[in-house]
């Protein structure tokens, strides 16, 4: 019987042990008549793939990718021009693509991202999916989403997460277009196999456009919950997380710090995520969002975390660096961290930015592997 290789370890041994079991001309007959039997019966050894199925740390067929917003708004436009947003153009979304992942429409290995457009007048008929969704605006207004009947304002800065299988569609009945990055999970459930769709009716029936939805008014009081709801699972029923909530919360961080007062995540950095009212989680199962804030000139620490991330520059400018790639940011650029990739950002010393420093949304696959007790972060010094 052949003396089957070991596994390299971790100090380099090489791997050429492990590809001489495979290798028939270095085979006894004895031996190659096992692997012709693995062959036979759809068996392949472990001892053979074992590097690339358990690899010493995660190696992500992602890459990171930067797409720039004055390359994608332009090309928004034209589609809304000769796209259609109704059925067989359906929605008018356009998928952000990373390099990496054999010419699938896909962010990352779990995380879809797109850029929609939706034109004055127009309506996105009604649909509903398994996959869990969110809307993030960065450009315009006038817009309305309807989920579940619910008719809720899309604003510049507003995050609108939705559960799947929620009935939905979007209409606008202003005389300006706008622009958002949609979020989902559908990589993931796609390779879970678990995904359902379903069509609605093409005509939109209810194009009502109050000033508050009905969820805000439910949901949206910070601390207070209806004692009508006895349901303590699920994802957020608030279905519109505004930005002027948003904009507070980090510029009171910021404010705490200059006081000597606890509450930013690092020197300069102020983050806060969006979670559920009803649970205190992540506003979706698969999904986490949050936003982030620096003051000129700051700079995060290096951060390595297992799970991928995408992040938007919802305003301000500055340098993000992802793995070896050093890019200059700017408003509505959109760029990948691939999973336990180095990344760090720094702030431009001098913003013109609504909020005087750089303004970054970010949504990535975190309660996934939090879930499955896989969540691992390293964070190293600054240097």
């Amino acid at each position: 019987m052949p003396t089957l290789p070991k596994r390299a370890s971790a100090e380099g041994k090489a791997a050429d042990d492990l590809s001489a079991a495979s290798d028939s001309t270095a085979m006894s007959p004895e031996a190659e008549e096992l692997y012709r039997g693995f062959d036979k019966e759809r068996l392949i050894p472990l001892w053979t793939q074992i590097d690339d199925l358990m690899p010493t740390s995660p190696k992500s067929r992602a890459v990171p990718y930067l797409w720039s917003w004055d390359a994608l708004l332009p090309l928004a436009r034209r589609a809304g021009e000769l796209v259609p947003v109704g059925r067989g153009g359906e929605r008018r979304a356009m998928a952000l693509a990373n390099p990496g992942l054999d010419g699938l429409p896909y962010a990352t290995p779990t995380l879809w991202a797109a850029i929609q457009y939706l034109g004055p007048g127009e309506v996105a008929p009604e649909h509903r999916h398994t996959q869990n969704a969110f809307r993030f605006v960065i450009e315009g207004e006038g817009v309305w989403t309807l989920v579940n009947g619910d008719p809720i304002a899309m604003r510049r800065g507003d995050f609108l997460p939705q559960a799947g299988w929620n009935w939905h569609s979007h209409h606008n009945p202003g005389d300006a277009p706008m622009a958002w990055l949609d979020g989902l999970d559908i990589p993931f459930q796609r390779y879970v196999e678990s995904t359902f769709f379903e069509f609605g009716p093409d005509v939109l029936e209810d194009r009502s456009t109050p000033a508050q939805s009905r969820s805000e008014r439910l949901w949206a009081y910070p601390g207070l919950r209806p004692v009508s709801v006895s349901d303590t699972t699920g994802s957020t029923p608030l279905l519109a997380y505004r930005w002027e909530h948003t904009d507070a919360a980090l510029a009171a961080q910021l404010e705490l710090e200059e006081e000597g007062h606890p509450g930013v995540l690092e020197p300069g950095h102020a983050a806060v995520r969006f979670v559920s009212p009803l649970t205190g989680e992540d506003v979706l199962h698969s999904i986490r969002a949050e936003f982030h804030r620096l003051r000129c000139s700051a700079q995060t620490a290096v951060r390595r975390e297992v799970g991928s991330s995408v992040y938007q520059v919802f305003d301000g400018s500055g340098v993000a660096i992802v793995g070896v790639n050093r890019w200059e940011i700017k408003r509505g650029d959109v760029f990948v961290v691939p999973s336990w990739a180095p990344f760090s950002v720094v702030a431009d010393s001098d913003q013109a930015s609504e909020s005087g420093g750089l303004d970054l949304f970010r949504f990535s696959d975190s309660p996934i592997f939090e879930a499955l007790g896989a969540a691992k972060t390293q964070t190293e010094a600054r240097k």
